[in-house]
C-alpha cells in the first residue's frame, strides 16, 4: 500500500533550524513528485515545497524561498524538508503527500497525519 509518513516536527525557537522526514512505502519516489503542505489553525492549507523526480525541479512557496530545502535520499526512499531560519509564521502541522508534476492540488489519497511544527517568537 502506498504510504508516507511524517516525523521529525517539534518545538523550537525563531531562528532555529528543524529537518522533516517523509518516508514513503508502497512505492519508489524515482517516479513520483512529492510535496510538502502545512497548514495553521483558522488557515488554509497551503503549499510549501515540491520535488519532482521526472525532472529534478524543485519549487517552493516564496515566503519560504532561501530558507527552506526540499531533497530526496532514494536509497532510503525519504523526502526531507530541512528548514532553517524559521519564524514564529511557520507554525503549522506539516504534511507531505504524493503531487503530481508539482501541481500544488494533489489528490486525497495519501494524506498522513502530519507533524507539528511550533516556532516560538
Amino acid at each position: 500500500e502506498v504510504q508516507l509518513v511524517e516525523s521529525g516536527g517539534g518545538l523550537v525557537q525563531a531562528g532555529g533550524s528543524l529537518r522533516l522526514s517523509c518516508a514513503a512505502s508502497g512505492f519508489t519516489l524515482d517516479d513520483y513528485a512529492i510535496g510538502w503542505f502545512r497548514q495553521a489553525p483558522g488557515k488554509e492549507r497551503e503549499g510549501v515545497s515540491c520535488i519532482s523526480s521526472s525532472d529534478g525541479r524543485t519549487f517552493y512557496k516564496d515566503s519560504v524561498l532561501g530558507r527552506f530545502t526540499i531533497s530526496s535520499d532514494n536509497a532510503k526512499n525519504t523526502v526531507y524538508l530541512q528548514m532553517n531560519s524559521l519564524k514564529a509564521e511557520d507554525t503549522a502541522v506539516y504534511y507531505c503527500t504524493v503531487d503530481p508534476y508539482c501541481s500544488g492540488s494533489p489528490p486525497d489519497d495519501y494524506w498522513g497525519r502530519g507533524t507539528q511544527v511550533t516556532v516560538s517568537s
